[in-house]
């Protein structure tokens, strides 16, 4: 912040046009009866290019419903893509602790194991391993704590393949497919219950609004003309309907007054 260039404010610019164009978009809770606590936890080796730090994130699912996430740098550099992994590990099971912790207070524990699924296989073998490496005494605190819980019965660590590990939209640029597709399995979806006036709107209604006012205002005027168009002759078409009868009566009316009179050498009224 104390020194933006043109590239920070070309991507705060692309972050605007996202929020605006899915205002419509809004997180799903709705009633589920597996009370599970499942984590997705998943890091970004070293992809800060300026200090190299990794980027640690979570996505924490009681039942079917996204109840915490998170998204941050982490305080350190990491020497591996594991100890990255495994710290981001950390960090969930830290807040997967704290849920349960909380859920206990609420007089509502939890029966089953949290699970919780990261795709690096060296930070699931690290979790189970009780044996202290060389090469992991740098990590040594969240081994200790992720070992804990796992040795409680509270936590377990499983592997879960890239192509299935949500917490990815939270550590580093998708595809679009991809990004689309993990933020649905999110529940962040359109809004169903969007009112206006007392009325309730049509969900493809509200997509196309917000989808009109992202942008494309050529396209928007080519749409409001042709539906204006359609709305013309739709009014001129059953106008014509409801009048023609009326005045093709009325024309032959005279035309069969103005007969007789010319052949009764009748005035014309």
């Amino acid at each position: 912040m104390h020194d933006p260039r043109e590239t920070h404010l070309a991507a705060l610019k692309r972050i605007l046009r996202y929020v605006r164009g899915t205002l419509h978009m809004g997180l799903l809770i709705r009633p589920s009866t597996p009370a599970d606590l499942v984590v997705y936890s998943d890091a970004d080796w070293a992809g800060c290019p300026d200090t190299r730090r990794s980027t640690s994130g979570y996505a924490v699912f009681l039942g079917d419903n996204l109840v915490s996430w998170s998204s941050k740098r982490q305080n350190t550099v990491s020497r591996s893509s594991a100890e990255a992994e495994y710290r981001a590990v950390a960090n969930a099971v830290a807040e997967a602790t704290w849920i349960r912790q909380l859920l206990s207070e609420l007089h509502t524990p939890l029966r089953k194991t949290t699970l919780v699924y990261c795709d690096n296989i060296s930070s699931v073998y690290m979790s189970a391993n009780p044996v202290q490496h060389q090469r992991t005494k740098h990590i040594e605190i969240d081994l200790h704590f992720v070992r804990e819980r796992v040795a409680l019965g509270d936590v377990r660590v499983l592997h879960v393949p890239t192509t299935s590990q949500f917490a990815d939209i939270f550590t580093k640029g998708l595809p679009s497919s991809v990004f689309t597709e993990f933020r649905s399995s999110l529940n962040v979806r359109c809004s169903d219950d969007s009112t206006a006036g007392g009325v309730r709107q049509s969900p493809d209604l509200v997509r196309l609004r917000a989808w009109l006012s992202a942008g494309q205002p050529c396209l928007v005027c080519l749409i409001r003309d042709i539906w204006g168009g359609v709305l013309i002759l739709y009014e001129v078409s059953f106008c014509l309907t409801i009048l023609l009868p009326y005045i093709c009566k009325c024309i032959v009316s005279q035309l069969i007054n103005l007969l007789f009179c010319n052949l009764f050498q009748l005035p014309y009224a």
